[in-house]
């Protein structure tokens, strides 16, 4: 099976009906597609990736049941393995380790689109195309602000990614922006 995004789409609404969970997942796909061009791989591929990510997250929210669940259903509905794989690593408790770019790249988006999401929520326009880099590290240091989001993981995916840090930031910026209708950012 080679999943696409209306197969993607459907996984995601049939698990997923919060507003919010959908917004992050649209906002991974966009940032996995920024990133697919920049290291040779399938914009739309690493988009269903990015899309389908925490579908599982709703009903099985705590480790390890997420993404251990939502692997489970990707292998009966005979996603391929690769796929799986890629999903199982973006949550360091499997111990699936990032091989691929795809991997590490998913791994760095995932935290920071959820970041830049909360940013943008504090800003005066509520809009991610006046969210700034600057902005990002500055929130990035007040640990009180989207307490849930881990640093560790955004500055370690950047690294993983081999980005510098302002750069990816403004990466997943410029992705979200591209479609912030669809976000409601």
């Amino acid at each position: 099976m080679t999943p696409d995004r209306s197969a993607a789409w459907a996984l995601l609404t049939e698990y997923t009906k919060s507003p919010s969970l959908i917004g992050h997942a649209l906002a991974v796909e966009a940032a996995m597609r920024h990133y697919a061009p920049v290291f040779d791989g399938d914009p739309d591929l690493w988009g269903v990736v990015g899309l389908i990510h925490d579908f599982d997250y709703e009903r099985w929210p705590t480790a390890p049941d997420h993404p251990e669940q939502g692997m489970a259903i990707l292998r009966e509905r005979g996603w391929p393995e690769d796929l799986i794989a890629v999903i199982g690593s973006h949550a360091d408790y499997t111990g699936i380790p990032r091989t691929t770019p795809m991997a590490r790249a998913l791994f760095a988006v995932d935290e920071l689109c959820g970041f830049i999401t909360a940013v943008a929520y504090v800003r005066p326009s509520r809009k991610v195309a006046d969210v700034e880099v600057a902005s990002v590290k500055k929130k990035m240091k007040d640990k009180a602000f989207a307490r849930s989001v881990s640093r560790e993981d955004i500055v370690t995916g950047a690294a993983e990614l081999g980005i510098g840090l302002d750069d990816h930031i403004g990466n997943c910026i410029a992705a979200m922006a591209a479609v912030a209708d669809t976000l409601g950012l």
